[in-house]
């Protein structure tokens, strides 16, 4: 536990410092695997297709703690108030006092919102270690999430992530899945409300400088006849 202790401090103070950076630029916007995965846990999911600037991804039965919807007009405030929360519940501010091992990414879910100038709501999530999955340690104000097999269009970006490059990297992915078949699939999942626009998933500690993975994710509401055979 004690050798993780850094990078969660680390980790924390990266949310609530409020230094931001232009993205890097990355050339294939996937792929690359994020060193962060080589030292915490991570879920695991299969590639089902690598595309032009994306890639589909199943995650199976993944579980989240997830902090109540923040209403915000700023991704990286809410990100930092929720984050907040999750870290108070993983050094043990839960019903358990139950200490629980970092993970990666930490991801922000974003919800519509009624127009370009009001405030949206989101909804930030830590990923369960499989040795918490049985049994996760409720707390007030949190909540147990449990993802059936769940699709998801993923382009990455590196830097720090800020309340403008989400958006452009989140209309880029848009734009690569455009003539696919898969832009209908995630058109058809965000036709319900309470479904999010995307969500954004980092993955680093602050004093990663190079070597950055952010992720946009879109959630692909999947008909057994696009997969591939």
């Amino acid at each position: 536990m004690a050798a993780f202790i850094p990078f969660k401090l680390s980790l924390l103070l990266s949310l609530l410092s409020n230094i931001g950076f232009l993205p890097e630029t990355s050339k294939n916007n996937v792929g690359i695997f994020p060193p962060t995965c080589n030292r915490i846990e991570c879920p695991s999911f299969d590639l089902i297709e690598v595309g032009n600037g994306y890639e589909i991804r199943r995650y199976n039965s993944t579980i989240w703690v997830t902090a109540s919807p923040i209403q915000d007009i700023s991704l990286v405030e809410a990100t930092r108030t929720g984050f907040l929360q999750l870290f108070d519940y993983i050094q043990g501010k839960n019903k358990y006092k139950q200490q629980i091992e970092m993970t990666a990414p930490v991801i922000t879910e974003v919800l519509p919102s009624d127009g370009p100038f009001c405030e949206s709501s989101f909804r930030i999530s830590f990923y369960l270690p499989k040795v918490n999955q049985a049994n996760p340690p409720p707390a007030e104000g949190l909540h147990i999430q449990k993802w059936k097999s769940t699709y998801l269009a993923v382009r990455q970006f590196s830097g720090f992530v800020t309340d403008y490059n989400v958006g452009v990297e989140a209309a880029a992915l848009e734009a690569s899945l455009a003539d696919t078949v898969w832009s209908s699939a995630i058109k058809k999942s965000q036709k319900d409300e309470t479904t999010s626009v995307y969500l954004v998933a980092q993955y680093n500690s602050p004093f990663e400088f190079s070597g950055r993975v952010n992720e946009i994710w879109m959630l692909v509401d999947l008909e057994d006849e696009l997969l591939p055979v």
